[in-house]
């Protein structure tokens, strides 16, 4: 079906390799003239506004500066995805370069990191998107009743700690969300989705992007790099240090930004563990990022709102690396 729908909306042939996805089929293409593509479709009636969001943002990002995002590869009609009775897809560019998860993540390049992802998010504040308001999992908004998922996490510290952080970001931290500066945003900047290429940083995968306060990308971002219990942020303040390098942040921020991430961080646990019990035989592609959270939290958990507000001024406050 694949290559019938290449040939059929983009006179493309080639040879085709199944990539790991959870909702839409995604599809490796080789060209004849040695290019790479990617094909994602889906048969799933919601897919429309995803795609028209991901191709929206993909196209208007073409021009911008500083960080490297896909191209996407128009239909011969000139449409920047294709629908048809029961599938609905699109083409782009694939990014040439290493995951950031495979990379050791040095101060430098962490902070090169941060740097990127501040210029997408001034990017994407420029770009008219559509259905950036379509229902995503993955928005603040859902957090609220992410503990409905308490169920299915496994007993024990892990646990106590979701707890503990969901907790504070219902007391803490939704009360004043509104407060800070909400645009379109990527919403899923992980190392899975942050590629070192030899242009700079680039950014793919943007199904999980929506309208969200801006500072959620840096939360996320930074949640998944918290990995050494010897600093306060487990080395996430060298990527915190970058995007405030390009975007200052506000003293609310600031001081939102430690409840954020551990909000992050337990959402992604909450929903993988739930997803991994739904979906069995893909549980270790949705799990793939759960480890990295559950030990990031339990770096972050003794900090209260002061010293995390403490924490994030003083990397701030850094220099480069």
């Amino acid at each position: 079906m694949s290559a019938t729908l290449l040939k059929r909306h983009y006179g493309v042939t080639g040879s085709i390799a199944t990539l790991s996805s959870e909702v839409e089929r995604t599809v490796e293409v080789d060209v004849p003239d040695g290019g790479r593509c990617i094909l994602k479709t889906s048969t799933r009636p919601e897919a429309v506004d995803s795609f028209r969001f991901q191709t929206s943002a993909m196209a208007g990002l073409q021009e911008a500066a500083g960080f490297v995002a896909p191209a996407v590869l128009r239909t011969s009609s000139g449409a920047l995805m294709f629908e048809e009775e029961g599938i609905c897809g699109y083409l782009q560019t694939r990014i040439e370069g290493i995951p950031l998860h495979q990379v050791v993540p040095t101060p430098e390049l962490l902070f090169r990191t941060g740097c990127a992802l501040a210029r997408l998010d001034l990017a994407l504040a420029q770009v008219d998107v559509l259905a950036a308001h379509r229902p995503v999992l993955w928005h603040v908004g859902c957090w609220s009743r992410l503990m409905e998922l308490e169920q299915y996490l496994p007993s024990g510290s892990v646990a106590d700690s979701v707890r503990a952080a969901m907790a504070e970001y219902l007391e803490f931290v939704e009360p004043q969300i509104s407060n800070v500066v909400w645009q379109v945003t990527h919403n899923d900047p992980s190392p899975f989705n942050t590629i070192v290429t030899g242009p700079g940083l680039g950014f793919i995968d943007f199904g999980d992007g929506c309208w969200n306060p801006r500072i959620q990308d840096l939360a996320i971002a930074a949640s998944h790099v918290v990995s050494d219990p010897t600093l306060p942020l487990g080395g996430a303040e060298h990527l915190i240090a970058g995007y405030a390098s390009v975007i200052a942040l506000s003293r609310l921020e600031a001081r939102l930004l430690i409840g954020l991430m551990r909000a992050r961080q337990s959402a992604l646990i909450l929903v993988n563990h739930w997803r991994a019990h739904l979906f069995p035989a893909d549980a270790p592609y949705i799990k793939k990022n759960v480890a990295r959270a559950e030990h990031g939290l339990s770096i972050l958990a003794p900090l209260d709102v002061a010293l995390g507000e403490a924490a994030v001024l003083a990397a701030v406050s850094s220099s480069l690396p």
